[in-house]
């Protein structure tokens, strides 16, 4: 084994480790980052749109130095109807409401939005801290969640209460109880499951929605934005930050091997055969991956290989592109809004059900983005990116999935845009199977593993190792994977960093 030429190898260039990257290198270390695939932002790739990135990564990164510029930070949404009576979104979070809405819906969601808005603004600083261990001898574990339980009760007995109520629903009961409108309940239901395995009618389906709220985008709580240049732009100021900070990025450069010797961290051996030597490893790709496939069962405890292989990572959700001759026209919905199809939560939850039997549904939900409506093409042209939901992950015939799911899609698109099918000179449909085969996600799940009750806090992505610390000294991990979870954040490499930086 040679001697370590890097202080820290960071597996995988998408947001996560290079925040993570960042991060060290801005306190002195020698960092590596390797990417296997052609560029970098790994899992960024699939994303249209940005709600959640880390304040502290943007402004400690200097993003908008490096290239990030916000073609829009407060992206509308239009609820699209089949006959034209759209219901828009506008400001954050549904602000205002534009279209034919009973007064009392108008009401009732001013006074939702905002409690689900204080509810998430509460739970916000949990993405911003290791979770508490839950262990005998772990100092005081719960200082974290004490305070977290604090700003709860300081909302009020009221408040309080309702808060507990809230988490012990589920989102269809909770707009249900609420809302009359099936155009905004459909919109709301489809961005609650958004990326998860869980329909609107799902146990405890309110705290993941609560959790992508707490987002922000430009300083806005539960606001959207679009990069100028996509995403891929985002990914690129990453890039460009962590290098200027001297951090060395290689991309094509897969790796096959974490090497282990005396049971610590070594560095890694590449696909290529390069063996590169380092005495902290921090793996940004899925942990199931890094402790299976990298790490390998021999160097693990028998009970946490157990645990890994049956963490839930289930991916419910496709991604679609169209080429197009020209701008469709969704009876006349502004192309530039994020634009829904859900038509009810009753629609979300049908078009879940099938999928849990590894069917395709007959009408899946769709978030429609038109980059073109904000940056035009060279050629003219337009390209359509849609996320389709749900479609399942571990179909029987999949190539028949795949061609049934497309069907499906173009179906939906047709009925809310007439005459798009005639201007589609390109289609290409990434099914849950495809994600994982692409990006490296098992499962196809954004998230690295789902975003679920069970797999949140200190259970995330599993008991005993939420701390970002892998069983095996020296080994990091710092995916969307960990806590907080997923999204184009990097919340889970900078806390990993300050993990890090703690431990010394």
């Amino acid at each position: 084994m040679p001697m370590p030429s890097f202080d820290t190898i960071v597996i995988g260039a998408g947001p996560n480790g290079l925040a993570a990257a960042h991060r060290l290198a801005s306190k002195g270390a020698a960092v590596l980052v390797l990417e296997a695939g052609a560029a970098p932002g790994g899992g960024a790739g699939l994303a249209h749109l940005a709600y959640n990135l880390d304040p502290r990564v943007e402004a400690a990164m200097n993003l908008s130095a490096h290239g990030l510029v916000w073609q829009t930070a407060n992206l509308a949404t239009t609820a699209l109807s089949p006959d034209g009576a759209h219901l828009r979104l506008e400001g954050a979070f549904g602000e205002r409401l534009s279209g034919d809405l009973p007064e009392a819906d108008r009401t009732a969601w001013a006074a939702l939005r905002a409690r689900l808005l204080r509810f998430a603004a509460v739970l916000s600083p949990l993405n911003r801290i290791a979770p508490p261990r839950i262990a005998r001898g772990a100092g005081n574990p719960m200082t974290s969640l004490a305070m977290i339980g604090l700003r709860a009760r300081m909302l009020g007995a009221a408040e309080f209460r309702e808060l507990g109520r809230i988490l012990l629903t589920n989102v269809h009961d909770l707009l249900d109880d609420e809302l009359t409108d099936p155009r905004l309940k459909g919109a709301l239901a489809f961005d609650a499951t958004l990326g998860g395995w869980l329909g609107p009618r799902s146990p405890n389906s309110v705290l993941p929605w609560l959790v992508r709220l707490s987002g922000q985008t430009a300083g806005v709580q539960g606001a959207l934005g679009v990069p100028k240049g996509g995403m891929a732009a985002l990914g690129a100021a990453m890039a460009s930050a962590a290098t200027a900070r001297g951090v060395t990025l290689r991309v094509n450069a897969p790796v096959a091997r974490i090497v282990i010797e005396g049971e610590r961290t070594k560095g890694v051996v590449l696909a290529s055969g390069e063996v590169i030597g380092a005495a902290r490893v921090i793996s940004a790709i899925a942990p199931t991956t890094t402790l299976l496939s990298l790490v390998g069962p021999r160097h693990l405890d028998a009970g946490l290989v157990t645990r890994a292989r049956h963490q839930r990572a289930r991916g419910g959700a496709a991604k679609l592109h169209l080429t197009l001759r020209s701008l469709p026209d969704f009876r006349g919905a502004d192309p530039k809004d994020r634009l829904i199809i859900a038509g009810s939560e009753h629609d979300v939850e049908r078009a879940f059900n099938p999928v849990k039997y590894g069917r395709v549904p007959d009408r899946p939900s769709l978030e429609v983005m038109i980059p073109t409506a904000h940056e035009p093409a060279a050629d003219g042209r337009h390209h359509l990116s849609a996320i389709a939901q749900f479609a399942p992950h571990a179909p029987a015939d999949r190539d028949g999935a795949r061609a049934a799911m497309l069907a499906a899609c173009l179906a939906q698109l047709e009925t809310h845009a007439p005459g798009i099918g005639a201007l589609v000179e390109d289609a290409e449909l990434l099914m849950p199977y495809d994600i994982e085969a692409r990006f490296g996600l098992p499962g196809g799940q954004w998230h690295a593993g789902e975003l679920s009750v069970e797999q949140m806090l200190f259970l995330r992505p599993l008991p005993g190792i939420a701390q970002y610390k892998a069983p095996v000294p020296g080994l990091w991990l710092a995916s969307a994977g960990c806590h907080p979870g997923g999204g184009v954040s990097g919340s889970a490499g900078w806390n990993a960093a300050l993990a890090m930086e703690t431990a010394g």
